[in-house]
Formats: structure tokens, sequence, C-alpha cells
């Protein structure tokens, strides 16, 4: 339990409908829309629309549909709120629901990809004058099953069970992967009109996003494609590669997955650019890892003061050289990158600036 959470906050005929990722994201949805501010009559109006995805819906319902099924082959058990907590797009219809959003709902689902996928494709649907706001992240909550996917694949840390502090270590020579964790990140995106018409807090500008998938392994991270997708990325914010400040590394601590993002980084901005990556800090988030490690690099950006990697005590010489962090940096910048590098070939790069008025 989070402290200071309590989800009874959410009116019971929502939460009926709701596993504990709904309830993550129509908290943090809250939150979003509560500092900037939305009236009720623009989250009602249909120029408001929500981006938001987790990796599958509920394990944790799903476990106990299948349970009660197969102990006596029969529906009888099952509650009637049971499938809007297991279909997959849960959260975002969960959320609509809850709030009144009547615009445009997307339900991405690209794993490990979803958050920054969906802040991306707000972005877009704003950018096309197709919907005046967003909200955009992802959710997803924790399981046995969840790590058990992993272990399954030999993707789990499972050497540091004696000092789970010490794991999971993102670019670290004694990495042995991912550890699991759950939660929701959430934003809201707006035309920089419609922000300036009702003097809306900005935190910062989404500049570029690019997406794309990789066809040549469904498992195994590829370079090539990783490069190409911060490439796009900064092609389509118009900047170069020396006119970024930091980089959000997806980085999970997988032996090939930390060594090929560190090489596509080298290709791309040198040994310059401060490089860190959050999962050391608060795990895996899956499907809202993309959206949570976006915003604690805006607030990174807005106090000045970059998050080093935790648990990264010696680099691993097969990644290649960057300027890893491994301290807290004081240092002012007006640009990041975050990288979502997903299993099934899935890659998202956006690229945030600083809002600066003219």
């Amino acid at each position: 339990k989070v402290s200071g959470i309590d989800p009874k906050e959410i009116p019971r005929k929502d939460r009926r409908s709701m596993s504990a990722m709904s309830i993550f994201a129509t908290m943090a949805s809250q939150d979003a829309l509560a500092q900037s501010g939305v009236t009720t009559e623009q989250l009602t109006g249909g120029r408001l629309g929500i981006s938001l995805g987790s990796t599958v819906g509920s394990t944790k319902t799903t476990e106990e549909l299948f349970r009660d099924f197969f102990t006596d082959s029969s529906l009888e058990r099952m509650k009637s709120t049971i499938f809007f907590q297991i279909m997959n797009h849960s959260c975002a219809s969960n959320v609509a629901q809850a709030l009144g959003i009547s615009g445009r709902l997307l339900a991405p689902s690209a794993a490990c990809s979803t958050g920054c996928q969906a802040i991306g494709y707000g972005y877009e649907l704003i950018a096309m004058g197709k919907q005046e706001m967003m909200l955009c992240g992802g959710a997803d909550e924790f399981h046995p099953l969840t790590a058990a996917t992993f272990d399954n694949i030999n993707a789990a840390s499972v050497g540091f069970n004696d000092s789970p502090s010490c794991t999971p270590r993102p670019f670290d020579r004694a990495r042995d992967g991912v550890v699991c964790a759950e939660g929701a990140g959430v934003v809201l995106l707006e035309s920089l009109d419609s922000a300036i018409e009702r003097g809306a807090p900005i935190l910062a500008e989404i500049g570029g996003f690019a997406t794309l998938s990789d066809p040549r392994s469904i498992a195994n991270p590829n370079v090539e494609a990783m490069e190409r997708c911060m490439r796009l990325a900064l092609e389509d914010a118009d900047l170069g590669a020396d006119e970024i400040g930091y980089i959000n590394a997806h980085a999970t601590a997988t032996e090939q997955g930390d060594i090929a993002e560190s090489e596509a980084i080298s290709r791309i901005f040198g040994e310059l650019v401060p490089v860190s990556s959050l999962k050391g800090h608060m795990g895996h988030t899956m499907a809202a890892s993309g959206s949570l490690e976006l915003i604690a690099s805006l607030e990174m950006m807005s106090r000045g003061r970059l998050v080093p990697t935790l648990n990264l005590e010696e680099v691993d010489p097969a990644c290649s050289t960057l300027n890893y962090l491994r301290l807290v940096q004081t240092t002012e910048i007006d640009t990041f990158v975050k990288n979502s590098f997903a299993f099934g070939g899935v890659n998202s790069s956006i690229v945030v600036r600083r809002f600066k008025h003219d």
C-alpha cells in the first residue's frame, strides 16, 4: 500500500468495475487534472480525450476468473463486473467513465512501451487538431505471474533475493534482470493556444515523438532500431543531438537490453550527455514506466537536479562508454529524451523541452 492513498476516495459505483491498475490510473488522472486546473465543462465537452494503456487487463482478476470457473465449471461464482477489470482497455475506459471524459479514447497496449506511446499518440492527436487536450499515460499492477513471465524468459533478477535493495542494477556488470513493480503515471497534454488562453500552468512541451516496430526479433533488442527511433524523435523535434541535456534510458537491467541501448545512445550522443535509468529506484512498472519516468524527468528538469542510476557500481565493459550518472548532478537542462523499448520489437522515444514564454 502507498501511504496517503485511499482508493475509497473513488465512488463505489465507479470502483466496482476497477482492478488495482484502474484505481492507480484514476487517482493519477485526478492529480493531473487538479494540477492543470481543467474545469468540469472542459473535461466533459468532447475536446478532451484520453490515451491510457496497460500491458494486459488485470492479471489478478483473470486468475480469479479462471480459478472460479475451473472450481465448478460454472459462471455462477463470477461477479458481473469482472469483464470490465480484465478487458485490455480497462484503464482507459474506467478512467473515462469515472471522470466523465467524452472525447477520443485510445488504449495502447505495447508492453513496456505503452506509457510513451500513449503520450506520443495524444501529442499527435492534438497536433492534428483532433483534440484540444489529452489525458495520457500508463498503468500496471503487480502479480506473481508478471514476475514469472520474465523469469520464464530468463529476464528476471534472481541473484539478489537476500539483498533486494541491491537490484535491479541497470548498466552494472553484476546486473541479472528485471524487478517488476506497479503504479501509474498520467500527464495532461494541451494545445499551446488552449493552455495560454486559460492560463494553464505549463510544465514543459513535447518537442518530438517516434515509435516504430522492429520485425527482426520479437524478443531480442536491436541497436539499429533503437538508434533509428531516437533519430526520428530528434528529427520530429527539429533538434540536434548536441541540443539534448539528458537521456532517461529504458535500461531494465537485462543483459542484452542495456548493451543495445547504450550502443544506440552512443552512436547518436557520444559520451557527453548525462544518462541514467530510474529502474533501480522504482523497479520496472511495465506499461506505466514510460509515463512515470517521463514525469520524474520533468521534475529533474524543473529542479535542476539529475538523478543517477541506483545500484550502478561498476559499468559493464560490454556497455558502450557513456556519461553514466552515479551521483546526483546539479545542472540546468532545457531538453531531455525519454526512451521506452519493449519486447515485441516496439520502440518509442519522446523529446521533451522546457517551455519558454516569449
